[in-house]
């Protein structure tokens, strides 16, 4: 099958013939009719196979030329990264076709994106929380929405969205098409998917945690942070085979923990991105790696979700996740249209239990590679591996918080004081012949004349 079977206009085939695009995926080939038909539509397809096409081709076929200025197409993504990719990946299949398109997110002016709103916009592309703040707003009209497209919605609910889906569902129009893609599927997903959609047509190219055949999988047991540094140095050093590596790891502080490990050895060649930096860096980052400025980039598994990012080579698990369908996205970063991949995961003895749970979900065992000899095992520990000693009879003791520090010690005589309470009055009275009552004036006087 080609793109001349699916009937698209001619807009659309000239701008595929810019991107030189003959051959359509097969997600892209199963979902455009079922998109077309206005149904609800669940598509299942592993990461890298062109899933933003399989909507937006339909979408565009049947969006028509409109003077109106609110959007008539939503489409909902987690990361501000990926409001910029899908923005991106529409103004090039829309460059011959008269289509209004902006994106909008948080951590930038909300007044310039309610300027760019009052000018008009067909296709709306947003993450929850900034979406949900301009129609609170009232500069944003939801009334003409016709299409809602929600794509890793899995990770929206992972950064606690549902509640800001939720709102967002209940002030749309009702009369919709709701369109969702995904390469896994979990219970929270089915769950959303039985709230709101009607009778989905599901498209599944495979079944939800199958990687892609074309990306080779291996794994190293590596015993600590330190250790999996030295194997990192050491496989990096290849850099002809090593020419455009993403690293994923579990959390930001650990990504900045080996952001600066790496530095030592690749300061020119490596950047890092992760929630906790600004906007322009994180963009700036990808466009560095994405150009080939830098060739190793650093991410956490959020910022790294759905980005498009052409022929990295590798991709290095320095941690096993805790949740499998995380290893599925992270993979399909690589061997991305069709092109070799390769995928490397280190894993510890505690992540052993992690392994065997995406070794299930994939129905698969990764094969396992030995350690060279040439790198050094370390027995430095970092703070997150070094065993917490429990007191035997209470466990869940941490520390004695009202022990005096090593900076306390005993007020002097002087500066002790007393709780006389009741008494305290009585005294001063006793001491500077006080009125016994406010009132009582001549207190005082009488008795110095009986002395």
């Amino acid at each position: 099958m080609n793109f001349q079977d699916l009937n698209l206009n001619t807009p659309l085939y000239n701008a595929l013939d810019d991107l030189g695009f003959t051959t359509p995926t097969p997600i892209q080939a199963e979902a455009f009719g079922v998109v077309s038909s206005g149904k609800d539509v669940v598509g299942i397809a592993q990461t890298g196979t062109g899933k933003t096409f399989a909507y937006m081709l339909p979408i565009l076929k049947n969006l028509k030329f409109s003077k109106q200025d609110t959007p008539r197409v939503l489409v909902l993504v987690p990361t501000r990264e990926l409001v910029v990719q899908v923005v991106d990946e529409i103004e090039k299949l829309s460059k011959y076709i008269n289509t209004r398109v902006l994106g909008v997110y948080g951590g930038t002016n909300i007044n310039t994106q309610k300027q760019q709103i009052a000018q008009g916009v067909d296709i709306l592309v947003a993450t929850p929380g900034r979406l949900y703040d301009l129609a609170v707003s009232r500069v944003l009209q939801l009334k003409s929405i016709q299409k809602l497209v929600i794509d890793e919605v899995d990770v929206m609910l992972d950064l606690g969205f549902r509640h800001q889906l939720i709102n967002i569902f209940d002030i749309l129009p009702e009369r919709r098409q709701n369109i969702m893609f995904s390469a896994t599927m979990t219970q929270d997903v089915d769950d959303l998917i039985d709230d709101f959609f009607i009778s989905p047509q599901r498209v599944s190219i495979a079944i939800s945690g199958t990687p892609l055949d074309n990306i080779e999988q291996e794994r190293y047991n590596v015993p600590n942070f330190y250790t999996k540094v030295n194997l990192l140095n050491a496989i990096l050093q290849d850099k002809e085979t090593f020419n455009k590596v993403l690293i994923f790891v579990g959390f930001k502080r650990m990504a900045d923990r080996l952001f600066e490990a790496l530095d030592e050895t690749f300061s020119e060649e490596s950047c890092v991105i992760h929630s906790n930096k600004t906007q322009n860096y994180r963009l700036r980052s990808i466009e560095q790696f994405r150009n080939g400025e830098n060739r190793i980039l650093v991410a956490t598994d959020v910022m790294a979700r759905g980005l498009d990012i052409d022929n990295i080579t590798h991709v290095i698990n320095f941690d096993t996740p805790d949740y499998p369908e995380n290893y599925i996205h992270r993979i399909g970063r690589t061997g991305r249209a069709e092109r070799e991949g390769h995928s490397i995961l280190f894993s510890t003895v505690k992540e052993q239990d992690a392994l065997e749970r995406l070794e299930e979900l994939m129905k698969m065992k990764i094969p396992f590679t030995e350690i060279p000899e040439d790198v050094e095992i370390s027995t430095e520990l970092i703070e997150e591996e070094r065993v917490k000693i429990k007191e035997r009879n209470n466990p869940t003791k941490r520390k004695d918080q009202d022990a005096p520090g090593p900076a306390f010690h005993e007020k002097t005589e002087k500066n002790s004081k007393e709780n006389l309470g009741g008494s305290y009055r009585r005294e001063i009275a006793k001491k500077y012949k006080k009125p016994k009552t406010r009132g009582d004036k001549n207190y005082n006087k009488n008795n110095k004349f009986k002395k």
